[in-house]
């Protein structure tokens, strides 16, 4: 039997991150891998979805391209090609992964894990055994109870870009992150695209103001979003086509299209571990942590999307952290209360803190400041007019704990912000800052 220091279950961003942590620590780490490394985030989320908002930013321009000085311009969409330049980023990253795993003197096991008792797990009929385990499993799609959502024609986000083609027109299912993005991409690249989400707004992890805003832009660039509609129904036609029935506003209503993706969030992943040997708890929401990641189990921790409590890249990684910072007994100051997160869409939005929705019900007196790209002077000689800055002041002590942005580089601005809230910066602070100019991120100052 193997034995180590730490055993990693899962090599994903928060599994590999954290073990070439503990490694740089001097443990002997075993990490199982079984599936790709990297993670969902690496081959079938965060990568190379962001390739393809790239490519289709480029396609975007040129639709536009007499705006830029340029006439008689001819191109046509080579979908194979963005594939290729998908798969190679991605295969460039996991090679790097595998390098540095490498190099650190990780131990790799290329298969599935599970538990055998609370110190032992078993991978292709070989036990290994660790002084303290981390589970790093992710997630999963998840999908309606509806009928028709267990078809093969039913796409999720992997199988959406495993297609080799662009659908001539999508469905999406959920209005969040995913959909969203999705959303956005195929409708630059020519789709018609139509998004069905059952809450009253989309994005609705957003601030309201940005989800309104967001819906506003998207609608102007062609896309069909519905909002308080449920789906009751998925079918398959005669021409092989796929019929989405909903309900809106108590009427039944349906939609066609070529293609239809299920993007309604997304499930840890704890299939196959057989947490009941190790006597860990967990539910179908996903495995029982405490503030230092641990489970009930004092030497097994569960991070990133398989505990749950927010589904982020780079959230798994800060945890891994926090976990091998508790097993190491160090204390750290990690502010898991003021998380960036981004919406690649076009615009794109970002957020950092607390909504203002959030405020609202926790009573908490606020102070709220906005400014328009359209004022912004590096925006419009971008040619990036649609844009919103909120800011969110506590009332009392004056320090953003609040930061809201669609337009362009929202995810760098809200960056920006975020490092502000975590320092606790007050807003003569920041106003005290000085700002480059022209940037975007005179926005910020704007807002104040």
């Amino acid at each position: 039997m193997t034995h180590a220091d730490l055993i990693i279950i899962g090599a994903g961003p928060g599994g590999y991150e954290t073990a070439l942590h503990a490694a740089a620590d001097g443990m002997k780490v075993v990490l199982f891998n079984g599936g790709q490394l990297g993670g969902t985030c690496l081959n079938a989320g965060c990568i190379p979805t962001k390739c393809m908002v790239k490519d289709a930013a480029v396609f975007d321009t040129l639709h536009n391209y007499e705006e830029w000085g340029l006439d008689n311009v001819s191109y046509d969409l080579n979908f194979n090609k963005v594939i290729s330049r998908r798969d190679a980023v991605v295969g460039q990253l996991r090679t790097g992964i595998a390098t540095l795993l490498q190099k650190a003197g990780v131990t790799m096991v290329e298969a599935k894990a599970s538990f055998k008792d609370a110190h032992t797990v078993t991978a292709d009929g070989q036990d290994y055994s660790a002084d303290n385990i981390i589970i790093a499993t992710g997630s999963e799609s998840k999908s309606l109870p509806v009928p028709g959502a267990d078809q093969p024609w039913v796409l999720d986000s992997t199988k959406l870009l495993q297609l080799e083609y662009v659908p001539e027109s999508l469905t999406i299912v959920g209005g969040g992150v995913i959909g969203l993005e999705f959303a956005s991409v195929f409708a630059s690249f020519g789709s018609k695209v139509t998004v069905i989400e059952f809450l009253k707004n989309i994005a609705p992890t957003f601030d309201a103001d940005i989800s309104k805003r967001l819906k506003q832009a998207l609608s102007k660039r062609g896309i069909n979003i519905l909002t308080g509609a449920a789906v009751k129904n998925l079918e398959q036609t005669s021409d092989y086509r796929i019929k989405a029935t909903y309900e809106c506003k108590g009427k039944e209503e349906s939609i066609e299209s070529s293609d239809l993706l299920m993007a309604v969030g997304r499930k840890p992943n704890i299939e196959g571990l057989n947490l009941e040997a190790a006597g860990v708890n967990y539910s179908p929401r996903g495995i029982a942590v405490d503030d230092n990641m641990r489970t009930n189990v004092e030497h097994i921790y569960a991070i990133g999307d398989v505990n749950a409590r927010m589904m982020l890249a780079h959230v798994a990684s800060y945890q891994g952290l926090r976990a091998l910072n508790a097993i190491c007994g160090k204390e750290d100051q990690i502010r898991f209360d003021v998380v960036p997160a981004a919406l690649f869409t076009a615009p794109e939005c970002a957020m950092a803190g607390l909504t203002e929705e959030q405020c609202k019900a926790a009573g908490r007196a606020v102070k709220i400041g906005k400014s328009f790209y359209r004022a912004n002077g590096k925006a419009l000689a971008m040619g990036e007019p649609e844009g919103l800055c909120k800011l969110i002041f506590d009332a009392e002590t004056d320090c953003l704990i609040g930061a809201h942005i669609m337009g362009a580089d929202a995810a760098l601005l809200a960056q920006q912000c975020c490092d502000m809230i975590t320092a606790n910066r007050t807003r003569t602070e920041i106003r005290e800052t000085i700002f480059g100019h022209p940037t975007l991120s005179e926005v910020i100052l704007a807002a104040l």
